[in-house]
């Protein structure tokens, strides 16, 4: 199965983690604030509710805390519709990821705990329990490689998706505080990306897998010889995308943004369903752009995904994006 009927088949299986979200309210600082709102996060668990929310199937497969926490994440998994039937629950002294930021730009700042973090126990049992041939593409995000035995389940699940005809999508998302050093990830990150049909990142992950920030454009396109579709990110610059040969050029949607956390994964799964909905590839990457440019306006991640009627009307109502 190529790329595009994968994608069209709007079912993705989605190997990553699920975690819990605190964040202030507008324009506070954490040390100011008196309460907090609570979300469902995780770049993977954010990707399949966007995706959900669009109207397509996503299933995850993780490993969540055996406690509250862990609940309230397959909790909000079901409520945005994701299939939790391959999340596992691990005792002992393993906890979900936390993220604790601010809903702010000016001075952001967004804390991660992942000490013993629950979702890199996810093995290859657990991605053995699969069944591939339900879905038509694999995605996942680079903190999955970053620890064992996470990073050989994910390697094998790539194997598995293969071997069912899978397609697969790669977010590279590098989290320096996830990795044991640069070196690993850079390594690591160069061989997963090696093996997918679709890689997203942004000029400086792109730099760090090339080794230095000046290489990224270069190296995007060194991988889009192998790989379908090479999304390369420049923040407010917009994005290159390479495809078949060309070179597609696209702005973003300006917007005053409450918060700069959870555009990546609106983008993944805006573009996701625009593609399977059957939408050229530059319309998709700007519908994924528009998609970003609401979630940054709003509190929260994956509360903060468009539904498709936020999508629309945000389209008919803002005066288009920047000249690439």
């Amino acid at each position: 199965m190529d790329l595009v009927d994968g994608i069209a088949r709007n079912n993705f299986i989605i190997v990553g983690r699920a975690g819990i979200d605190f964040f202030t309210d507008a324009g506070v600082a954490v040390e100011d604030a008196e309460r907090v709102s609570v979300g469902l996060g995780g770049s993977s668990a954010n990707i399949g509710a966007g995706i959900c929310k669009f109207g397509g199937k996503a299933s995850l497969v993780t490993c969540v805390s055996d406690d509250s926490i862990g609940s309230y994440c397959i909790g909000q998994l079901e409520k945005y519709g994701v299939g939790a039937e391959y999340v596992r629950r691990v005792g002992g002294e393993y906890r979900n990821s936390l993220a604790v930021y601010e809903s702010r730009v000016e001075g952001h700042r967004n804390v991660i705990y992942r000490n013993g973090a629950a979702d890199f126990q996810m093995s290859v049992e657990d991605v053995e329990a699969v069944d591939y041939s339900r879905f038509g593409v694999l995605i996942t995000a680079g903190t999955v490689f970053a620890a064992e035995p996470s990073r050989s389940a994910a390697f094998r699940a790539f194997e598995l998706a293969r071997a069912a005809g899978l397609p697969i999508i790669f977010d590279v998302d590098y989290r320096p505080y996830s990795w044991p050093s640069p070196q690993v990830a850079e390594e690591v990150l160069s061989r997963a990306a090696d093996q997918c049909d679709m890689i997203v990142g942004n000029d400086e992950e792109f730099g760090f897998m090339a080794g230095g920030l000046d290489k990224g454009l270069a190296k995007a396109r060194e991988v889009a010889t192998r790989a379908a579709i090479v999304v390369y990110k420049m923040g407010e610059k917009g994005a290159v995308t390479f495809a078949g040969g060309e070179e597609i050029r696209t702005g973003i949607y300006p917007v005053e943004a409450l918060k700069p956390t959870g555009a990546g994964d609106s983008f993944m799964s805006g573009c996701m369903a625009a593609l399977a909905a059957g939408h050229p590839l530059k319309e998709a990457i700007l519908r994924g752009s528009a998609c970003a440019a609401i979630t940054v306006s709003r509190p929260g991640c994956a509360p903060a995904l468009p539904y498709p009627d936020d999508l629309e009307a945000f389209l008919a109502s803002h005066p288009g994006p920047t000249e690439a």
